[in-house]
């Protein structure tokens, strides 16, 4: 946010807000090394957030995390899309995941195919 010319103070009220978005509102002073693997991937999406970007591209982003977190994860990706008109294309392993959102696209060996086949 900073390198984007976001000041110090707005930059913290942010970050505290993504934090809370992904369930870690009471981690904001922990280092990375003091959280779990699905802690630090919850962080990683909020940080994707930080600057509000319009396209949001994720690349497994419930892949280590548990069923409860990765509900919550889904649930703000597809929000970002149908409540704030963000672009979301996620790539997911997950058949509950992608049952989050409205659209899904199946690949099979490189290519698009039928969500049935």
């Amino acid at each position: 946010m900073v390198m984007a010319g976001v000041a110090e103070p707005e930059c913290r009220t942010r970050a505290g807000k993504l934090l809370g978005l992904v369930g870690l509102e009471a981690k904001g002073q922990k280092r990375p090394e003091e959280l779990s693997g699905g802690e630090q991937q919850r962080v990683a999406v909020a940080l994707a957030l930080a600057n509000d970007p319009s396209l949001i591209l994720a690349d497994e982003p419930t892949g280590n995390l548990d069923s409860t977190n990765a509900n919550v994860i889904a649930t703000l990706l597809r929000s970002l899309a149908t409540d704030y008109g963000k672009t979301v294309v996620m790539v997911s392993h997950d058949p509950k995941t992608v049952e989050a959102f409205p659209e899904v696209h199946a690949m099979r060996d490189g290519r698009f195919v039928d969500a049935a086949s």
